[in-house]
């Protein structure tokens, strides 16, 4: 007789990686998934918290796999700007931009940017989003890239959400460093990450290879950094022109590649080789009102897994909905719904480093899934503005039932 903690029954699955299971069930203990099939295959005495689906259909939680969801201000001043004309690349140089952010980061006390992060990140949980990456990048000095991170670990403590964490000191040439990059990464390299990483704060590191961030030299002694230290590493790769970043972030076996609009034929071969996984963030470039799309054909004739995130920041993403972000991926870059929802679930845990964890139905997972008020999956990426989520339950636990249940 198997002894389960807890069942759901008449439920359609949607694993991700097995297709779907209508009319099924899912039988839960110790927070990790240890049945699933058939409803009518459900082990006869079996033991556990029964719960009835009321037929909805059961995904695997949401994966936001790139965020900048921790920062202090405002920066729609310049949303109105780009829209009377000027580029991201002169706000940025006027000062504007990210080092914008940085000064009202750095003002910030840790329980203020807590307080202004909270809002956004229940926003995420409320559709169904069970883990969550975030980085730093607004702080760009020892002492606020750690608070950044902190702030971070300190949401994962107190909301139910797995979150990891990604150092981005290489975001942007702080104020002090001005005409000295070289000198910021030196710091970046030699003081801030391996600060950050003996006090656990790190889980990948990230940078932005760009012309107005960093080039890829200074980008792979980064890297190399991080991979002396054990770190896995990810890339803002070819959002705006074409550095090659995708090739540098894949010779070190990267676990991402993100944005992606100027990739070239050989950066995908070279993603293809590493395994890394193209991350599209369809919010930046409708708010960017960019036209250049990022080779999704190319990515898929070459096999290299797409996931979808938010991108949420307050320069060119203040996007807080990862079913928005469903329905951009489909309707801007034309992913498939399928595609979408791979690319929130399965591919975002692998750009992650947590695949083997979470991210599709399977035996031996943890028990991170939703259930939804929907008439099948692809009305995930359908609906604009409404959220079908009914109930989120995370490592086995149910967070909420509906009115009456």
């Amino acid at each position: 007789m198997p002894a389960f903690d807890s069942v759901w029954t008449n439920v359609h699955l949607a694993t991700i990686t097995d297709g779907e299971v209508r009319d099924a069930a899912l039988a839960v203990r110790d927070g990790r998934i240890v049945w699933l099939g058939p409803r009518s295959e459900l082990p006869r005495g079996s033991t556990g918290a029964t719960h009835d689906g009321r037929g909805a259909w059961v995904t695997p939680g949401l994966i936001d796999c790139h965020t900048h969801i921790v920062y202090a201000g405002n920066r729609s001043d310049e949303f109105e700007a780009r829209l009377n004309g000027a580029t991201y690349e002169e706000i940025a140089r006027a000062g504007g931009g990210i080092v914008s952010t940085l000064r009202a980061t750095r003002a910030a006390s840790a329980d203020e940017l807590l307080a202004a992060s909270l809002p956004r990140v229940r926003a995420l949980l409320a559709e169904g989003v069970t883990t969550l990456e975030v980085k730093s990048g607004y702080g760009l000095s020892l002492e606020a890239e750690a608070k950044m991170l902190r702030v971070a670990r300190r949401i994962g403590a107190e909301l139910p959400v797995t979150v990891r964490t990604t150092f981005l000191g290489a975001h942007a040439l702080p104020p002090e460093f001005e005409g000295r990059a070289d000198d910021y990464v030196d710091e970046v390299c030699t003081r801030m990450l391996p600060a950050l990483a003996a006090e656990g704060l790190v889980d990948a590191v990230d940078a932005f290879c760009e012309t107005i961030g960093f080039t890829p030299a200074q980008v792979e002694r980064v890297f190399g950094a991080a991979r002396g230290l054990g770190l896995p590493v990810k890339l803002h790769a070819e959002q705006l022109s074409d550095q090659s970043g995708a090739g540098l972030v894949a010779r070190f076996g990267g676990l991402s590649a993100d944005h992606l609009e100027w990739l070239s034929p050989q950066g995908i071969i070279a993603m293809a080789s590493a395994g890394t996984v193209a991350v599209l963030l369809p919010g930046a470039f409708y708010f960017l009102r960019e036209t250049r799309l990022p080779p999704v054909q190319g990515l898929r004739d070459a096999a290299v897994p797409i996931a979808i995130a938010t991108d949420c920041n307050p320069g060119t993403s203040p996007l807080t909905s990862m079913l928005l972000a469903l329905n951009m991926a489909c309707t801007l870059f034309r992913l498939t719904p399928a595609e979408a929802l791979a690319g929130a679930t399965i591919h975002a845990a692998q750009a992650l480093g947590l695949q083997s964890e979470t991210g599709s139905l399977e035996i031996g997972k943890r028990a991170d899934f939703v259930l939804w008020e929907i008439e099948r999956p692809a009305d995930l990426c359908y609906a604009i503005g409404f959220n079908p989520c009914r109930s989120v339950v995370r490592a086995g636990r149910e967070l909420s039932r509906p009115a009456g249940g």
